[in-house]
This record gives structure tokens, C-alpha cells and sequence, in this order.
């Protein structure tokens, strides 16, 4: 009897697979092939079966199309990513999906009555193919699980209505395959769940539960992968909650990923899809802080990608800063820029300055438009005179004439805007001070922002002044009288006065003119002040003689005209008056400040210096209060900066004020220390000079006990420069500054690290003198932090040996060094590097793990193509004694020697041609090498040499506080004892200080670090005034 057969089954096995073939060749046929298989859906569909003696139907018709469905899906699965073939067949299924859920729902709009069946044709088949898909996604074979996702990544978007249930399971499902250890389904994961954000309520997802929002912003984040991060960043919704996470990634190490914040997120979504309103990222709804970080990151970032991509952004950003529609009229690309300039914050940064030039660099037309008339100058606004000075600058810069000349207004005009808006600030300043009735709060903070934007007003017009051209005669005068008046009151606010000076510098014709008029201004203004009190001490003594019917004039003094007054007592100030000269002071002292700062000569030529000298620096460096004391010590320093005879005399008060002074002020003192010792090198840390090395103790000393962070970053930036510039050679100093960079102590002090991190590389590449230098220190300091990595407290962190070795390698590899006029290259730098390593093999004390790490590093030396006979051969022996007198017991570490040493055998192979080592003993200049070796006690076969356990106890590591500083300051010697009589500050409650020795001087660091052959070490010419 033949086989029952399903003549359905039949056509369908026959005609489905046919559309299919001929999908897989081109996008072409889909549509008619979408019409086609809906066609043979619907007729399918009618096919059904009684059960249940007709109490209910089997739908055996759809059962039959989606087996036949599913088997062609299936062929699909095995396919690797790439082949086009596959990605048409899943573009078609996804496109089926919307046509079929769309002829669903028109069929359930047109029968209404039976609006309450949602059981339909499109969902039942629908459901029953995400839930094969979701099978998938826990299948072995990755190739697999990257087509279920992406099959289903293509249909989220178009799959109508789905029962709650299959909804959570295949949420769920996505939310694991997030995580998937295979990048290409991760990403597909990300846009099918993107897909569901819409659709999320959150009130459904248990609180301990994340959002799909939430898993893909984590992923945007946290994801090890750039794809899949892309992936995020382009398909999550931008919504006030999303954003930040968003802007976040224009520090993403991702190029790309970069770029697309600026390009895809942020200028394809400033104004919404019918460009008829605001988009969310319009720079009107976001906070300053969030432009000024887009602004920031994109034209500061290294790639010109993606600096070009913030560029385009700013330009969109001043098209739709007035909104979407505006009028159009001739100056409103004028208004347009001003109104961007309103959405930044003018006064705190030069970010606004930056996005003006970026504007003026990318879009030539915004550029060309501008025009600055009568007209713009009679009402200034904060935006506008900003807008001004950066264009003028931007055409000097670009040595745009043309454009100057139209721009620039004459000087004596400029002048009358510069005293109308002054006077109006006074204006405001007396009405304010004279008001007899309480304002609110509000009013208060509105009139003081109205002072701060008019304050704004007059430093940029004052910067605009300094780009003037003073040909003209008087109006040279009228700005020369304006700016001295305005410095001479005490009104001025502080902001402003290095902006008068600058202008006063412009207009003098030499330094001695500058100096002359700053300390005219500085006696009249304690002349003043002095006349003031002399003015009310002569009222009093002449209300007191009055008072009891004497005339003023006669007295005992009329008849004793040859005899001299006494002088008069100072009269006591009250706490008003104290307060007012103070305030004066300070005034004189930013007046000194300003004016040393603009000041190239010598002290010696420039007599009036010694009056302010003496008569305000000094008095102001012995008081109390500490801004007197900050801005007295900052005059004084600049003053040594110009004198070298007072720098001498000076230096040991700027070292004394290091020890006790606070943090803010020590800050100020160090910089000052260290400007002196860059400009007057020779004087203090020459080679004849016996006080350069206690000062370089001293300073060592200072970052050995220092705990706050910057001061720390200051004392590793002042000793970079003085090591890299060649002014100190000091062995002490270069260990001290790779203690500091790799001791735990300072892994929270990013600017120390940062700065050291550009220092290494750039001293040991600028010079092979230089990194013979590191190489000479390399074992030693290994060997100290790699104990220092043993004794870790629990709550510390480190890198390991490893990393330390590498770097060491890294930064001593003559491959990287520059070529220096005057100077070979030295390539035998690694060859001695590995004599080092090889001896530091033979000590009983190192770790095993230490070991392997030393014998994996080998690998990584540079081996030139010629090098001395005696090193090499040096090298072999020591390896060779080694195998013999200390034999390696970790397979990694004789693997990786056996290594080296294949590869040094065969690059040298003529070298060591008729090598014997009872030949080379007779060499006279190795005698210290075959002590070593004989001293050496070999070990016997088996024997295990076993080094104490030492237990991690909760203290500091001896290696990092007492190791490196063996040879400190010798006993007795002022720096020393200045330095030993301060105390390290504790920074908690309860909590013992931790003192951090980050001095790097060993006991063998007597030894001259340069061979006596070897050339000197370069140094760098600096200019004697560097302020």
C-alpha cells in the first residue's frame, strides 16, 4: 500500500524553495517575490482539519508553509558574515515580516466586528519563527548564533503585535546575547535591542532588573569591542537621559567613535526630521557645561578627522542658533554668530575663542559676511565685543589686511568707548555703594552680572586695543593718559590691570618708560593714601589746639626755626584703615607683578626698580597675612629673575619659606625657586659650585615627605626640566623621578603621571648619553620596586615587574634615540643592558618569578649588527656559567634564555668562532668579570635554594622609603637640617602620615654613572630671562 501523501506539502516544497533561489541573486526580484510568497501564504492558510469530532480545527495549511519557511531559514544559518548571497535572504525575511503584518493589519482594520481575535495568520507565524531564532541563540557554532540575531535584528523593527510572553522571552534573550563573547553577534544584539527601547515600559522590569535602555548605554560604555560600542552609540535613542553617556564618548580611544558623536549624534540631530523645531541635540537644550565639553574634546582631539567633524558641527550650530526659521536680512549671519556666543560662557574660558576661530577656519562664508560699522560699536554687548576682538586677532593672525583695515576703528574712537563704558561702570559702582535701601537677593545677583559682562566689555576692548596700529599722533596720547588714569585708581578690578599694561607696554618706547610710569602710579597711589591720613591728623591736631583759645600758628615751634622736628610717631590704624592698606598694597604689588612680567632687562639698568624694592617688595615679603606674603614673594622672584646678585642673596629665603608654608603658598615659592635656578643655572648648579649638590638634596629631600599632590607634581615637573634642559646630571634625580612615577604612593596624582610620562620618552630618545644614563640605573631600581610590588598594602596598587622591565627596555632602545648632530648613536647600549641582566641572574635573593621575567626581556633587546668582541663574548660566558653554577628551575624563563641565547649565537656566530674561556681569562681588563664568576658558588643538581617568605604586613615598603635615600644630605648641612625639621603632615583623622621616600640613590651610587670616554650629555641654550 504506497505511503499516505500531503499534496500541500508537496507544492510548497516546490515553490517556496524557488523564491528563495532566486531572492539569494538580487534585491531586484524582492518585491515581486514578497507579493509571490504572501500569495501562496494566504492560499496555505485555508487548508485546515477537523479534530475533536468538528469541535475544533488544525491548521495544517500553515503548519506546512512555515516548516517549509523555516527549512530555507535553516540553510541560511551555516553561512559565515560576508557572503552577499545570505545577507539577501535575510533582508528578505525581514521584509516579508513588515508585508505581512501590514496586510494584517489592513485586514483587521476592514473587519472590525472581529477586533477582539488577535490571533491571527501574520502573528501566529510570527511567534513560532521568533521562537526558533531564539533556539538559536544559545547555539555552540557562532556562525550560528550571529545569524539567528541577525535575521532577528531585521524583523524587530516590523513585528506588529506579539503576545507579552514571546515579548519578555526574547527581551531576555537579546539582553544575554549583549554579552555574548563574539563580537559580530554582540553588535547585532545591540540594534535588534535598540529596536525594543521604543516599545519598553519601564513600570513592567522589576526594580533589581536593568532597562534595555540601561544594558546599552552599559554596553556603550563598558564594551571592549568598537564595533560594538558603534553600534550603540548609532541606534540608542538620544534623549535627555542618554545624552551625557553619548557625550562622554568624544574621549573614546576609537576614532571613528569619536567622530561619530560629532558627525551622526549630534549635527543629524539639531533640529528635528521636518527641520520644523528643535532636535534634541540643538545647542539651546543643552547646558553649558555639555557645549563647552563638545566644543573642548572635538577641537582639541589629535585626530584631524574628527577636529574637522566638530568643525562642521560649530558651523551647523550657528545656522540654527536663531532656530529654525528667521528673517532673512544682511546682517543675519552677524546675528546668527553673536547668538551661538550667547550659548557659551565668554568670561571663564577660551572655548568660546576656540569655536569662533574653528567657525572662521571652516566656513569662509560666515568669515567673509562679517562687517564691523559705526553702527555695531554704539551698543556693546559682551557677545559683540568679544566677536570683535577674535576677528581682529583671527586677521592678524592670517595677515588678512584687507579685512584689518574695514574692521579696525580709529584709535582715538576706541578710546571714548573705552572711557564711556569705564565711566559707566563707576557709574554703576556709586550707585550701588550710595543705595540707603535693601535690595532682594535677585537684584543683587542681577546688577552684579550686569558689572561682571560691563568689566567683560572693557578687558576686550582693551585686548582690542593692543592689535591698533598708533601711527596717529593724538590718538596715541588720549590712550596713553586713559590707561594711566584707569591703573592709577583703585577701583580698577584686578582682571583689568594686565590689560592696561599691556597697552602701556604697546605705547612705550622702551622698558625704562614702562617702569617709570608703573612706579609713578604705585607712589601716587601710597602717596595718597598717606596724604589722606596726613590730611585728617592735621584736622585733629588743629580741632585740639582750637579748642582752648590758641591760634594755630603760634606755639613753642615758632620760636625754634633752626631746631629739626622731631619725626611723628605713626599713628596707630584702626581695622578700616588696616583693611583699606592693605587692599592698596595688593594693588601696588599686581601693578609690580604685571610690570616685572613684561620687563627683559637687567635690574642693574633700571634704577627705579630699588624705590618699589624697598619701599613695598621687602616690607610686604615680612608680613603675616599670607596674600601680602604671596604677591611680595612673587615680586621678589621676578626681580631675582633680572638680578643675579639678588637671586644669590634671595635664594636661601626662598628655601627657608619651602619648609613651613602652607600648600598655596608653597606652590608659588617652589616655581619661583625653580625659575631661578632655569634662568641662573650657572650660579647655583654649575659644576664648580659646591652649594648645587645640598640644593639638589634639599629638593629631593622636599618630594621625599611631601604628601599633597600638586606640590608633588610641581617638584617632578621643576626636576624634569632641569634634567632634560642638561642643567642637573645627578644620577639621584633621575632615580627619584621613576621611583615617583611607579610608586604606588602617587597612582591617584594623574598630573604627576601625565608629566612624567612625556618626560621619559623625550629624555631618553633625545640623547643616547641619555639613555646609557637610564640603562646605568636599570637593574638597580628593578630590583628596589620589584620588591616594592611584594609589599604592596592591601589597598595599594602597582605595576607589575614585568611592565617595569619593559619600560626600562623600551626607553633604552637605541633604534628610538634621535640622531643628534655631533653625536653617534650609541647601539651597544642594549648589549651592556643584557650584562646587567645576566649578572642580576646569578644573585640568590631574586624571586623566581623576577628571574623569568628578567630572561623573557632578553628576547626584546636590540642586537646591533656590529658590536665589541669582548661584550659579546661576555654575554655567552655568562650565560654559560649560568647552566652551570645556577641553573634556572622555571621551564618559561630557560625557554626563554635558550632563546636568547639561539639568537645571539647565530648573529654573532664569527664572533664566537674559537671562543675559549681559559683563552679569555688571560685578559687583564676582565679580571672583575671572572671574580664575579668565581665567587659564585655553583649550586648542585636538584638543590633548591629557598629565599625567606616575606609576610605582606599593613606598613609601608621598606624598598620604597629607605632604600633610596642611603646617600641623602650629609649631617650638618643647612638644607639638611631644614629639611629634617619638618614633620609629614597627616592627611586623615587617626591615620599615621605616610612618609614617601622617593629619592632614588642606592648605596653604589658613588659610582660615576659615565664612562670617561663617553661624550657629554647635550644641553639646551635657554634664554636668560624666563619668567
Amino acid at each position: 500500500m504506497p505511503a499516505r501523501t500531503n499534496p500541500l506539502a508537496e507544492v510548497l516544497s516546490v515553490s517556496i524553495p524557488k523564491i528563495f533561489d532566486q531572492v539569494q541573486n538580487t534585491t531586484a526580484n524582492h518585491q515581486k517575490n514578497i507579493v509571490a510568497l504572501y500569495k501562496i501564504h494566504i492560499e496555505a492558510s485555508a487548508f485546515t482539519e477537523s479534530v475533536h469530532n468538528g469541535r475544533a480545527i488544525k491548521l495544517t495549511g500553515e503548519r506546512n508553509f512555515e516548516d517549509a519557511f523555516i527549512d530555507m531559514v535553516c540553510r541560511v544559518l551555516v553561512i559565515k558574515k560576508g557572503a552577499s548571497q545570505a545577507e539577501r535572504v535575510v533582508k528578505f525575511v525581514g521584509t516579508y515580516t513588515k508585508y505581512l503584518n501590514e496586510k494584517a493589519a489592513e485586514t483587521k482594520k476592514e473587519d472590525e466586528a472581529d477586533g477582539d481575535d488577535d490571533d491571527t495568520t501574520a502573528s501566529r507565524f510570527v511567534a513560532r519563527l521568533l521562537k526558533f531564532l531564539v533556539n538559536g541563540f544559545v547555539a555552540k557554532d557562532k556562525i550560528v548564533r550571529y545569524r539567528c540575531v541577525r535575521i532577528l535584528a531585521e524583523m524587530v523593527a516590523h513585528l506588529g503585535e506579539i503576545d507579552e510572553d514571546v515579548y519578555m522571552m526574547l527581551r531576555a534573550a537579546l539582553i544575554e546575547r549583549v554579552h555574548d563573547k563574539e563580537t559580530n553577534v554582540r553588535v547585532q544584539a545591540v540594534v535588534a535591542l535598540s529596536k525594543l527601547c521604543g516599545s519598553e515600559d519601564a513600570s513592567d522590569v522589576n526594580e533589581d532588573e536593568p532597562t534595555a535602555v540601561d544594558v546599552l548605554l552599559d554596553t556603550l560604555a563598558c564594551d571592549p569591542a568598537a564595533e560594538v560600542r558603534r553600534a550603540a552609540l548609532l541606534n540608542i535613542p538620544l534623549a535627555p537621559h542618554t545624552l551625557s553617556v553619548m557625550l562622554a564618548r568624544t574621549r573614546d580611544t576609537d576614532t571613528v567613535m569619536r567622530k561619530l558623536v560629532y558627525s551622526q549624534v549630534l549635527e543629524n540631530n539639531c533640529l528635528s526630521t521636518d527641520h520644523t523645531s528643535m532636535g534634541a541635540a540643538h545647542p539651546r537644550g543643552l547646558s553649558i557645561s555639555q557645549r563647552e565639553l563638545i566644543i573642548r574634546n572635538g577641537l582639541g582631539d589629535r585626530e584631524p578627522a574628527v577636529r574637522a567633524a566638530a568643525g562642521s558641527l560649530l558651523g551647523t550650530w550657528v545656522d540654527v542658533a536663531r532656530g529654525p526659521t528667521k528673517a532673512a536680512d544682511d546682517q543675519a549671519i552677524q546675528k546668527d554668530v553673536i547668538a551661538l556666543l550667547k550659548f557659551l560662557d565668554l568670561h571663564e574660558s577660551t572655548i568660546a575663542e576656540d569655536a569662533l576661530l574653528s567657525i572662521f577656519a571652516t566656513r569662509v562664508d560666515i568669515f567673509e559676511h562679517l562687517e564691523f560699522k559705526d553702527d555695531y560699536w554704539r551698543e556693546l554687548t559682551p557677545e559683540r565685543a568679544f566677536l570683535a576682538r577674535v576677528f581682529v586677532e583671527h586677521c592678524i593672525a592670517t595677515k588678512d589686511d584687507a579685512k584689518l583695515d574695514a574692521s579696525l576703528p580709529v584709535v582715538t574712537h576706541l578710546a571714548f568707548q573705552i572711557q564711556n563704558a569705564y565711566n559707566a561702570y563707576l557709574d554703576d559702582i556709586d550707585t550701588a555703594a550710595s543705595r540707603d535701601h535693601e535690595v532682594s537677593e535677585e537684584q543683587l545677583a542681577q546688577e552684579e552680572d550686569a558689572r561682571l559682562d560691563q568689566e567683560f566689555i572693557i578687558g576686550e576692548l582693551l585686548r582690542l586695543a593692543v592689535s591698533l596700529d598708533y601711527a596717529d599722533e593724538i590718538g596715541r596720547r588720549k590712550m596713553f593718559q586713559l590707561v594711566r588714569d584707569m591703573i592709577s585708581q583703585e577701583v580698577l578690578p584686578e582682571s583689568l590691570v594686565s590689560r592696561c599694561l599691556d597697552i602701556l607696554r604697546t605705547l612705550s618706547p622702551n622698558e625704562r618708560d614702562l617702569i617709570r610710569v608703573v612706579v609713578e602710579v604705585v607712589h601716587e597711589l601710597r602717596d595718597r593714601d598717606a596724604a589722606d591720613e596726613e590730611a585728617e591728623a592735621e584736622k585733629e591736631r588743629a580741632e585740639v589746639a582750637t579748642s582752648f583759645g590758641e591760634t594755630p600758628s603760634a606755639g613753642p615751634s615758632s620760636t625754634q626755626e633752626g631746631l629739626r622736628k622731631p619725626p611723628r610717631e605713626a599713628r596707630p590704624l584702626s581695622p578700616e584703615e588696616q583693611v583699606r592698606a592693605d587692599a592698596l598694597d595688593l594693588r601696588c604689588l599686581s601693578l609690580c607683578i604685571g610690570m616685572l612680567e613684561r620687563v627683559n632687562g637687567t635690574f642693574e639698568e633700571n634704577s627705579t626698580l630699588e624705590g618699589i624694592l624697598g619701599e613695598l617688595i621687602i616690607p610686604s615679603v615680612k608680613r603675616k597675612e599670607l596674600a601680602l606674603r604671596e604677591k611680595g614673594l612673587v615680586c621678589l622672584g621676578l626681580c631675582c629673575l633680572i638680578a643675579r646678585r639678588m637671586a644669590l642673596n634671595s635664594f636661601q629665603l626662598f628655601l627657608s619659606q619651602i619648609q613651613a608654608a602652607p600648600e598655596v603658598l608653597k606652590i608659588r615659592v617652589l616655581q619661583i625657586v625653580f625659575d631661578i635656578l632655569m634662568v641662573h643655572e650657572g650660579d647655583f648648579l654649575g659644576r664648580s659650585n659646591a652649594g648645587g649638590e645640598r640644593i639638589i638634596e634639599f629638593l629631593l629631600h622636599i618630594l621625599s615627605v611631601e604628601d599633597a599632590d600638586k606640590v608633588q607634581a610641581l617638584m617632578c615637573m621643576g626636576l624634569a626640566k632641569l634634567v632634560l634642559s642638561g642643567i642637573v646630571a645627578d644620577e639621584r634625580v633621575l632615580k627619584s623621578l621613576v621611583v615617583a612615577y611607579l610608586s604606588p604612593d602617587t597612582a591617584d596624582n594623574q598630573e604627576l603621571r601625565q608629566c612624567l610620562s612625556y618626560f621619559f620618552p623625550v629624555f631618553c630618545y633625545s640623547s643616547s648619553v641619555n639613555q646609557r644614563q637610564m640603562m646605568q640605573i636599570t637593574m638597580p631600581l628593578f630590583e628596589q620596586l620589584a620588591r616594592a610590588t611584594r609589599e604592596l598594602e592591601d589597598d595599594q596598587e602597582m605595576v607589575s615587574p614585568a611592565q617595569i622591565i619593559g619600560m626600562f627596555v623600551d626607553w633604552t632602545d637605541p633604534q628610538k634615540a634621535f640622531d643628534v648632530q655631533g653625536q653617534k648613536i650609541d647601539n651597544g647600549i642594549h648589549i651592556d643592558l643584557a650584562t646587567d641582566l645576566m649578572k642580576a641572574l646569578f644573585k640568590d635573593d631574586m624571586e623566581k618569578e623576577e628571574k623569568k621575567v628578567l630572561c623573557q626581556v632578553l628576547g626584546r633587546l636590540h642586537l646591533p649588527d656590529t658590536a665589541d668582541d669582548d661584550k659579546i663574548r661576555t654575554i655567552k660566558l655568562l650565560i654559560h656559567n649560568l647552566g652551570t653554577r645556577r641553573p634556572l628551575r622555571d621551564t618559561a624563563a630557560k625557554n626563554a634564555l635558550a632563546k636568547f641565547d639561539a639568537a645571539l649565537s647565530k648573529k654573532y656566530a664569527d664572533k664566537l668562532a674559537d671562543f675559549s674561556e681559559e683563552e679569555y681569562r688571560q685578559l687583564a681588563a676582565l679580571k672583575d668579570l671572572f671574580e664575579f664568576l668565581d665567587d659564585i658558588i655553583p649550586v648542585d643538581e636538584g638543590e633548591e635554594i629557598e629565599l625567606p617568605k616575606t609576610r605582606a604586613r599593613k606598613r609601608r615598603s621598606r624598598s620604597m622609603t629607605t632604600d633610596t635615600t642611603t646617600s641623602g644630605a650629609e649631617e650638618g648641612s643647612p638644607a639638611t637640617s631644614a629639611a629634617s625639621s619638618s614633620k609629614p603632615r597627616s592627611k586623615g583623622k587617626g591615620k599615621q602620615p605616610k612618609r614617601r621616600r622617593v629619592s632614588g640613590s642606592d648605596d653604589d651610587s658613588d659610582d660615576h654613572f659615565l664612562d670617561n670616554d663617553a661624550t657629554p650629555a647635550p644641553t639646551r641654550t635657554l634664554p636668560k630671562r624666563a619668567a
